[in-house]
């Protein structure tokens, strides 16, 4: 459960504050056990205060820490549960308070409900309390039912986007393989090295195609894939781009989708490393956590200063987003890498 934004506290103090006075305009009408006190100026704030706006202070204080112990300390439980523990809190929370102010309403000798009156000062405000958190749940699920809402449209705008894409490029898989052996094999012999990064390209589309078809791959096949992909681009940068690549064998049969790292990877190539004249290095580090892979991708390129806008430069950065939080719940974290660069958390 995320914090409240600063329009959601004017809110709630907005909220206790017409309550306070709708209360104070409550005992005016019905004149009760202050018929007799003359607290009813409407200028007269030492009346309201002693009426209504000391009680609904003392209101907004337990709500407050309600939310703390019910909300905020259990944010990462259900919402059904949070509901329950609410409901507890509330009565009890309520009736100390009440007590509480008793006893300050008592030794500053000022009028309240007295014997079987007294069921108001705890009936009443747990109502009052429970109505609260009943429209604070009904709005934290309207605040996520809006945000699963724009999720859900942003995927399939992005899943459009891939199929347009696919339409595109669709030429038939098996004739670019033919082309590619055609050419391979049209290079003469002692340019070897010209026909192994023929074979490797071939593997990138080979792996492109699977990745289409399946939901699935191993991660070993993945890091096959991102391997050949890195090997492609050291051809072009040379010596300027170094490569670490840090994972147990123990976890390379683990599933994930296919096509996670590499645009992860071309990233931190493209963004991060390509304008470096000295290059730079990427390490990739995959460990098992918690029952969870935990990747981290990070490059020794020029970083990112703001981090919330980097998701509006590509789409490769952005449809892996919200790939890992459709799929996992789960989203990237990004961070400085040291001493420079910018370094991927995310797990699954």
């Amino acid at each position: 459960m995320k914090d409240f934004r600063k329009k959601d506290i004017l809110y709630v103090f907005l909220f206790y504050l017409f309550f306070s006075y709708i209360y104070r305009i409550v005992l005016w009408w019905n004149s009760g056990a202050y018929k007799d006190e003359g607290y009813f100026g409407w200028l007269d704030l030492k009346g309201y205060w002693l009426t209504s706006g000391m009680q609904y202070l003392f209101y907004l204080i337990i709500s407050v820490l309600i939310w703390f112990l019910g909300i905020r300390l259990l944010r990462h439980q259900k919402t059904k549960f949070q509901i329950i523990v609410v409901a507890i809190l509330i009565p009890i929370a309520v009736y100390v308070v009440r007590e509480f102010r008793y006893e300050l309403i008592d030794y500053l000798g000022q009028g309240r409900l007295r014997g079987n009156g007294e069921v108001w000062d705890w009936y009443i405000p747990t109502l009052f309390m429970m109505t609260q958190f009943g429209f604070y749940f009904a709005y934290q699920y309207f605040r996520e039912n809006q945000k699963k809402l724009k999720l859900e449209g942003e995927l399939r705008t992005a899943a459009l986007k891939s199929e347009l894409s696919a339409i595109k490029a669709q030429l038939n898989p098996h004739f670019l393989y033919n082309i590619f052996n055609t050419i391979s094999a049209s290079v003469p012999a002692e340019n070897e090295k010209t026909r192994h990064l023929i074979a490797e390209l071939s593997d990138l589309f080979r792996y492109q195609l699977k990745a289409s078809q399946t939901e699935k791959v191993t991660l070993k096949e993945e890091l096959d894939f991102v391997k050949k992909y890195l090997a492609l681009e050291k051809e072009r940068f040379q010596e300027r781009l170094t490569v670490h690549v840090d994972v147990d064998e123990s976890i390379l049969n683990e599933m994930i989708p296919p096509m996670l790292l590499q645009p992860l990877v071309e990233n931190s190539i493209k963004h991060g490393l390509a304008s470096l004249v000295e290059g730079g290095s990427i390490t990739i580090r995959i460990q098992k956590k918690n029952n969870q892979l935990a990747f981290e991708i990070s490059d020794t390129g020029v970083g990112v200063k703001d981090k919330k806008k980097v998701f509006e430069k590509g789409i490769g950065l952005t449809n892996t987003k919200l790939r890992l939080e459709k799929m996992y719940q789960t989203t990237l974290e990004l961070s400085d890498n040291l001493p420079q660069g910018l370094k991927i958390n995310f797990s699954i």
